[in-house]
């Protein structure tokens, strides 16, 4: 019996860091994304008068722009490419078209 539930155990180890660690790059690839996209959304709240969306802390948000800086670019063109941000992500789940 003990035999069976380390067996088991090895299996469920082994299933889960092959997945965690796959080499043809699923979960990396995924990961990244979503940090690309969570980078963007804080970009968007700390830089939205830059796209012309009034926002009332950019006085303060000012101070971030030398750590930010070499992002800027590369966030401004995706963000204008964008065309829906809904449709994006439900096509990342696979919810609609």
């Amino acid at each position: 019996m003990d035999k069976e539930k380390w067996l088991s155990l090895e299996k469920a180890l082994k299933e889960f860091f092959g997945s965690a660690f796959d080499m043809e790059g699923k979960s990396t690839a995924f990961l990244k994304k979503e940090a690309l996209d969570e980078m963007d959304n804080f970009m968007l709240l700390c830089y939205a008068d830059l796209l012309g969306i009034p926002l009332p802390l950019s006085y303060y948000t000012i101070e971030l722009l030398p750590y930010m800086a070499e992002d800027l670019e590369g966030w401004e063109r995706r963000i204008m490419e964008r065309k829906s941000i809904l449709s994006e992500r439900w096509s990342t789940y696979d919810w609609c078209c």
